[in-house]
């Protein structure tokens, strides 16, 4: 006798309006209608029940940054954000250039994560793109065309031969996009100077002549209105939540809290951004944390990033509730076009689709840095309205319940040219 769905979610509203049972077995969706019996039911009714997030770019830190975040609180945050994939970029310490490197950073994840994973690879001169490929990077970069946090830029003469051999593997490039200028790095105000929207904008039409290999992009944290607009002409383009619910008059011009790369943009701005929301294929964290000491330090000195894998969705859930966005771009937004821009299973309602969901109640509560689960212990999204997470199912196991994490031992997906060794 066939072994009955390990979980059933019952009263589930769906995008299109029905509502029907989910059944899941083996991690995958077996039936979406009348439920069947199964080894634990849980009534959805009046929940919003989501496809659980991809997070495309996240920096999980540890090793020698563990103080700022690890594998192991790092995932657990994005679990209690409703995310149960998240990719992490190769500028780490040491950064992931060499599959050595790759492998132990891999390791490292097998043996602490609460969630599925993938790693990219990074892309320098010295870089063996096919190495890194067949060792089972996600996707090339975030590539820097402009120097960040731990990241030194290229020139455009190798990027272009990095386009044209990514092409050749199949491969993603992810660009971090943006022009850096001189000047004092002293405020909020001048930060933003340094690294302009018209600069962005540059910087993403530089890139997107460069491609003439016609290798895939992706253009990480699109900061501003004309630069995301550009970018969808030639790539898939990436936004963050602070850069659509944050500005620098919501700050104080010293906050080095709010310091961040591509900086926070003025509210006119910010309000331009979110009138692209049209053109936007992902929301993406860029969860960057530091530690509270670091962002501390004068504002010159003080580290560029913010958390944000556990706020993303909560923010954007919170906006649907006050009726400026669609839960369906929600979907689209921050799970399936991730998904498919990866090339990985999509999470969804669908018999064949990854078990993965997301349980939120319909109601917003102020954001509380204290609640969140990663180890920098702040969020730059202090008071704000989140609509967070009562249970989240990973390949069909219920993983976090109630405050309460269950680690089921999260798998790693590697990218399209993995070669096992």
């Amino acid at each position: 006798m066939e072994k009955p769905p390990s979980l059933v979610l019952r009263n589930v509203s769906l995008p299109d309006g029905r509502v029907a049972d989910i059944s899941t077995a083996g991690g995958i969706v077996t039936h979406a209608g009348e439920g069947v019996p199964s080894d634990r039911d849980i009534d959805c009714n009046g929940m919003f029940v989501l496809p659980a997030a991809v997070d495309m770019h996240v920096h999980m830190r540890g090793g020698a940054q563990s103080a700022k975040e690890d594998w192991e609180s790092g995932t657990k945050s994005a679990l209690a954000g409703g995310v149960t994939v998240v990719v992490d970029q190769p500028n780490t310490v040491p950064p992931l250039t060499t599959p050595e490197a790759f492998h132990a950073r891999v390791l490292a994840a097998k043996e602490s994560a609460f969630c599925t994973f993938a790693v990219n690879s990074g892309v320098t001169r010295d870089t063996s793109l096919s190495a890194m490929w067949s060792a089972g990077a996600m996707a090339f970069g975030e590539i820097f065309y402009a120097p960040s946090s731990y990241g030194e830029a290229v020139t455009l003469e190798y990027l272009c031969s990095a386009f044209d051999h990514i092409r050749s593997l199949g491969g993603l490039a992810t660009i971090h996009a943006e022009e850096v200028g001189p000047g004092p790095d002293t405020t909020l105000e001048s930060h933003a100077g340094l690294r302009s929207p018209e600069g962005e904008l540059r910087a993403v039409r530089t890139v997107l002549q460069a491609n003439t290999a016609g290798c895939r992009l992706h253009f990480c944290h699109m900061s501003a209105g004309p630069s995301a607009g550009a970018a969808s002409q030639g790539g898939s383009v990436e936004v963050t939540p602070h850069h659509l619910f944050l500005s620098r008059e919501m700050c104080d011009t010293a906050d080095t809290f709010a310091k961040v790369n591509p900086p926070l943009r003025s509210e006119r701005e910010r309000k331009e951004l979110f009138a692209q929301w049209n053109r936007i294929d992902v929301i993406a964290s860029d969860h960057a944390p530091h530690t509270v000491e670091e962002k501390r330090q004068p504002f010159a000195d003080a580290p560029s990033g913010v958390p944000g894998v556990e706020t993303m969705v909560p923010l954007l859930l919170a906006a649907v509730l006050e009726k400026k966005i669609s839960l369906p771009d929600v979907i689209a937004k921050t799970s399936s076009n991730p998904a498919a821009i990866l090339r990985i299973p999509q999470a969804g309602f669908a018999p064949g689709s990854r078990a993965d969901f997301a349980l939120y109640p319909k109601t917003a509560e102020k954001i509380d840095a204290g609640n969140l689960h990663s180890r920098c212990g702040w969020t730059p999204f202090e008071g704000m309205k989140g609509v967070f997470p009562s249970h989240v199912i990973m390949d069909g196991t219920v993983v976090f319940e109630d405050g309460e994490f269950f680690r089921t031992g999260p798998a790693w997906i590697p990218g399209d040219g993995y070669f096992p060794r």
